[in-house]
């Protein structure tokens, strides 16, 4: 329960850097929130409406997985996006800032653990 929980809570994560990146990524407080510039968040807006897109598809996936009624099924598809955000996460924080360990990676982390710990 505590696993469904948690991949449901990092779906909604994912929607809201959905929101962030698609629409809100050159607007004041998107700037605000990733310590952009107002030209290089014209920029990169294009790209980062790509990689919100892609946060919605995790987003998708966890909804998926968090909500499946067959056990096991259940359990590989929380395994899976969960994974691919933790590593998501990680390469985010290497590459980009280590801000998104605690805001991405960690939750997936957690809520990897309460998945495969069962509870």
């Amino acid at each position: 329960m505590i696993g469904m929980l948690l991949c449901l809570l990092v779906g909604l994560l994912h929607v809201g850097f959905l929101v962030l990146e698609m629409f809100l990524w050159d607007t004041p407080r998107g700037r605000k929130i990733f310590r952009n510039d107002p030209d290089f968040a014209t920029k990169s807006k294009v790209l980062a409406a790509n990689q919100g897109l892609y946060n919605g598809f995790l987003a998708a996936g966890l909804f998926w997985a968090a909500l499946d009624q067959e056990a096991l099924f259940a359990f590989q598809l929380r395994a899976f996006f969960l994974g691919c955000v933790v590593v998501a996460g990680l390469y985010g924080a290497a590459t980009v800032s280590r801000r998104i360990l605690w805001l991405q990676c960690f939750p997936a982390l957690l809520a990897f653990a309460a998945v495969c710990l069962g509870i």
